[in-house]
């Protein structure tokens, strides 16, 4: 059986190269495009602005991409990408302590976001059949019989596509696209955090964080709100990012000085730095609920960041976008070409997939009076509870490997909720 003609991808961040090598594999032909000049090493860019700072990649989606992208994690690796254990190696501060340290077998790769794109960008680039045009901006979408037939870009060329998949981010003009064909646009659910991030990047050496690879000072809200993050980098190199919310991160030195223990602070004073300081703003996560459209055009779908974007503090956005290209190729096995009824199943799956990091993510941003956003049914319980979690996962390694798999997308949310986990939370956690 022949495969569908064509496909297009809109964005050539992550969830873009994913959901090309996705559609590789079942398009005779892909094409790439995004209106970005993309470097030809390992750099920032304007379309993503976030990359200049600490990145995380929760475990499933190291697996996602692996599955994407065989081999990657060892490639990584050898380009100096750090493994570590995400207890016995993460050093966490909470509620007034550092928590004990203790191998639990869940391990983090952390690696610079420029250092990803790349390496997954040159593996994108070496399939057949696939085109990557950069410096291409789509300026709208070409219409079909009941739906999208390919991409018009802003020098007026038209691309036909039998599928186009927005990965355009965030900031996605999908609703104007769509509404040009006489398509409603989704509703949307915002949670607005105002998140601000300050970063710099330091030289790394043994014994620096008390020979722990990583260290995160997370905050308790309300009365808490920022956040320390040291991540190490290829290159023997420390990302040192202070994360504010509601405004309150001043200058990245008083910011540090005013975490709770002085380790971040008196690690970046002993050291020189290797960049300036870089800030980034994030208003909002924010989600589209394509998945309630009564009305879903045939021949285009979203993904990633288009679909959802978290606040990044909680480091899920890339792991989702890994995750939604495979549902992408899955559906994609089942209706090849995307036929109507695609695009219905496929947002059913990626809502799914989406809803366990929305919750948590929201919920926990949604402690602070000004967060303004809908807030979640049975909130009410579930904070107190989550608390209890927390305080039992300071001690216990049944309840912190839990509580890390359900972080990491490993098992179910409902996991945490069953009579033996309770128990245990509840007598850990006084």
């Amino acid at each position: 059986m022949s495969k569908p003609t064509n496909a297009i991808v809109i964005g050539a961040g992550i969830a873009g190269l994913c959901a090309a090598r996705a559609l590789a594999d079942r398009f005779a032909e892909v094409t790439v495009v995004d209106r970005d000049r993309l470097p030809d090493e390992p750099s920032t860019r304007r379309g993503t602005p976030q990359s200049a700072h600490a990145h995380g990649l929760l475990i499933s989606g190291r697996r996602a991409l692996e599955e994407l992208f065989p081999g990657l994690g060892d490639e990584l690796i050898a380009a100096g990408a750090v493994l570590l254990d995400s207890a016995g190696d993460l050093l966490v501060h909470r509620e007034g302590r550092f928590w004990p340290r203790f191998p639990v077998g869940l391990d983090i790769l952390s690696v610079s976001r420029p250092l990803l794109e790349h390496t997954i960008r040159r593996r994108v680039l070496a399939l057949p059949h696939l085109t990557v045009r950069s410096g291409a901006a789509v300026s709208g979408l070409l219409p079909a019989a009941d739906g999208v037939g390919g991409v018009r870009l802003d020098s007026g060329e038209r691309l036909p596509a039998e599928l186009v998949v927005d990965c355009s981010g965030r900031n996605t003009r999908s609703d104007r696209w769509l509404a040009e064909l006489g398509f409603p646009a989704p509703a949307q659910e915002e949670v607005r955090i105002h998140t601000e991030y300050a970063t710099r990047v330091y030289p790394r050496a043994p014994g620096d964080a008390d020979g722990a690879k990583a260290v995160l000072i997370s905050p308790v809200a309300p009365h808490e709100t920022l956040t320390g993050i040291a991540w190490p980098l290829e290159g023997d190199r420390w990302i040192i990012s202070v994360v504010g919310v509601h405004n309150s991160l001043g200058s990245y030195e008083d910011s540090l000085g005013k975490l709770p223990v002085p380790l971040l602070g008196d690690l970046t004073a002993r050291a020189e730095p290797l960049t300036d300081v870089t800030v980034h703003k994030y208003p909002a996560s924010r989600r589209r609920h394509f998945d309630k459209l009564r009305k879903l055009p045939s021949g285009y779908a979203t993904a990633g960041d288009a679909f959802c974007s978290f606040n990044p503090v909680y480091g899920q956005g890339m792991a989702c976008a890994a995750l939604h290209a495979l549902a992408l190729g899955r559906l994609l096995d089942g209706h090849p070409g995307a036929p109507a009824g695609f695009a219905r199943e496929f947002y059913t799956e990626i809502a799914r997939i989406s809803a366990t990091p929305w919750r948590f993510s929201t919920g926990a941003d949604l402690a602070y009076p000004e967060t303004k956003g809908r807030r979640p049914r049975g909130g009410a319980l579930l904070t107190p509870y989550l608390t209890r979690l927390n305080r039992a996962a300071v001690t216990d390694p049944e309840v912190r490997r839990l509580w890390l798999e359900v972080q990491h997308l490993l098992r179910p949310a409902g996991d945490l909720f069953r009579p033996g986990a309770v128990l245990r939370v509840l007598r850990g956690g006084r």
